[in-house]
């Protein structure tokens, strides 16, 4: 029987990324700069930032460095968090990209901020040094950024600034990567999210600590002390943690912060500068070519847990008798970690199994809608009026369906789309079909409160309001002749509009605030207006075929409309709609044919 393969996919990326030399090539130029200005008597100012520009035929080095003084007072007076809103007050405000609908706030490190607004003017020079000045991309050749200690926040910082000018490019250029050595975390849960909510920007920025390095723990011993979760430093990117006996890649965010907490209490871990990186990354990529199996056995354990312990061997965490129950509890926590992430990963893995299981939550929906047309009441009304237990399961695969599809727009809001391509069109088809059908039910459920109106205004949710432009985006860029498509039975489509019934309740309310005799003159004027507005929307809807033959029910709310909306109108009142309803021509609608949409 072969034996199960050791869980150590962090070691062998560590491998990959070693050999890449990209680490080397860093540290290299970060320490050239500090070589090159080490006589420089600036370097000994607080507020000391150093950076170079090396541009080469096969990439460009931009590092950054700030002196020892320097560290040391800003890790001293920078260790707390500088919220956005404190940074517009600063004049500082090219990081407001970072605020989003979802994500209204952000803090960054006192330290690094404080850095980067003192050399706001040179910053702001040497971005221009890297884009071309009529197109506004950066240079064709790779970008890579980088810096040790609070330089790296700096580096990182920057690389943010660079990626939000990126993003507003078409199509977008290559991005930049940043590589800091032993950098503080440097902002809080806004920060995270910000990076995070842009699919592509997170792995842009990998992080080299090591474990003797005290200075990028320090955002671990802030957290142990702050009050408040919001003041409370995390991580983003990707990390290499070192140490003399190899590497390990980990991009768990929640990982990350155990780890460099596993190693911050050793007693020989105290700040280091960047030979001790430069010295490290050499001597592991000479380690990497020789290195072997491993020398533990781990045949009396579980792949997974033997995994871990190899992992955690190699990144420096002291497997000694007095940390037992510390290692103990660390790895039980990495265990479930990772088969809590494992079982994630099976679930996304097939995006089209997940599509078949929408396929067959909608087959259920339109069942149901075929069983309220046979009551003739309509799939909208007898939703709405809940009549039997069919329309409350029918509130559970709504529930399904909706939290399916919030998630998948979250999703392609955060990918950058290529010029011209939206969602593919599987995917476009089933949110459209997803909206026809299961929108008219939040309408239902939002018009139950008789008090409320204009769900379009108030209540529409945006995921909505993304699929119909998305599929109107698709659909103006692929127009083609009606010859080219197409005919079915007007009897089996779906309301085009999904708001439809939403504008239905609007003109039943209109009716109501006409009969009413407490209404004002300028609320029966309005409500004249409206239903005069909702007459040629209603019309036109019926002279391009796209309406569900279910509103023309007896008892559907449509035709509650028309029968309030004849009482009320005047008898001299004509309209092409009255004349189409009066003389009952929507009892041939149905057997009308229709192009495909």
């Amino acid at each position: 029987m072969s034996r199960q393969p050791l869980f150590i996919s962090g070691l062998d990326l560590a491998d990959i990324v070693l050999n890449s030399g990209l680490l080397e090539l860093s540290c290299g130029g970060i320490k050239d700069l500090q070589t090159e200005t080490s006589s420089d008597k600036q370097g000994s100012s607080s507020l000391s930032l150093r950076y170079k520009l090396d541009k080469k035929s096969k990439y460009t080095l931009i590092a950054f460095t700030t002196s020892t003084l320097s560290k040391k007072e800003l890790l001293q007076q920078g260790g707390d968090l500088v919220s956005s809103k404190t940074l517009e007050e600063l004049e500082l405000p090219i990081f407001d990209f970072l605020c989003t609908e979802r994500n209204r706030s952000f803090s960054i490190h006192r330290g690094a901020i404080t850095l980067f607004k003192a050399h706001f003017k040179e910053l702001s020079q040497l971005k221009t040094q890297i884009h071309d000045l009529k197109t506004g991309e950066l240079l064709r050749t790779p970008l890579i950024v980088t810096g040790h200690s609070i330089g790296g926040s700096v580096a990182s910082l920057f690389t943010l600034w660079l990626l939000d000018n990126i993003k507003k490019l078409q199509p977008p250029p290559k991005l930049p990567l940043c590589i800091t050595f032993g950098s503080p975390f440097i902002g809080n849960q806004g920060l995270r999210q910000a990076i995070l909510e842009c699919s592509t920007w997170n792995s842009c920025f990998l992080h080299v600590v090591g474990n003797k390095d005290l200075f990028p723990k320090a955002s671990i011993s802030h957290n142990d002390t702050t009050q408040s979760a919001i003041e409370e430093y995390k991580a983003f990117g990707t990390f290499i943690l070192c140490s003399e006996r190899g590497c390990a890649c980990v991009d768990d965010l929640v990982v990350v912060s155990r780890l460099l907490e596993s190693t911050q209490r050793q007693d020989s871990c105290e700040a280091q500068e960047i030979d001790y990186y430069v010295e490290m990354v050499n001597d592991l990529k000479s380690k990497v070519i020789i290195r072997g199996n491993s020398e533990r056995d781990p045949s009396h354990m579980h792949p997974l847990k033997a995994g871990i312990i190899l992992q955690l061997e190699t990144i420096g965490v002291e497997m000694t008798t007095q940390r037992k129950v510390d290692n103990n509890n660390l790895i039980s926590k990495l265990e479930e970690r990772e088969k809590i992430l494992m079982a994630e990963r099976v679930q996304t893995m097939d995006p089209r199994k997940k599509l078949n299981q929408i396929k067959i939550k909608m087959a259920h929906l339109e069942w149901y809608n075929k069983i309220c047309k046979t009551k003739g009441i309509g799939y909208y009304d007898c939703y709405k009026n809940q009549l039997g237990s069919s329309d409350r399961e029918v509130t559970r695969l709504k529930k399904f369906l909706t939290n399916y599809w919030k998630s998948f727009v979250e999703g392609v809001e955060r990918k950058p789309q290529k010029e011209g391509s939206f969602i593919r069109g599987t995917w476009l088809y089933s949110g459209r079909n997803y909206r026809r059908m299961v929108e008219p039910l939040d309408i239902a459920e939002y018009y139950r409160d008789s008090d409320k109106r204009d769900y379009q205004a108030h209540g529409r949710s945006r995921h909505y309001i993304l699929l119909e432009k998305w599929q109107e985006d698709d659909a103006e860029k692929l127009k083609s002749p009606p010859n080219n498509k197409k005919k079915q039975n007007v009897s089996g489509i779906l309301t085009e509009d999904s708001c439809f019934w939403a504008k239905v309740e609007d003109a039943l309310i209109s009716c109501k605030l006409l009969k009413s005799g407490t209404s004002s003159a300028v609320e029966k004027q309005l409500a004249k207006e409206n239903l005069h507005m909702f007459e040629q929307y209603a019309l036109n809807q019926i002279n391009n075929d796209a309406l569900s033959p279910e509103i023309f029910l007896k008892e559907s709310s449509f035709m509650k409309w028309w029968k309030t909306f004849q009482e009320i109108i005047e008898a001299s009142h004509d309209s092409p709609l009255s004349d189409f309803m009066k003389n009952e021509r929507y009892l041939q609608y149905e057997k009308r044919s229709t192009f495909l949409q």
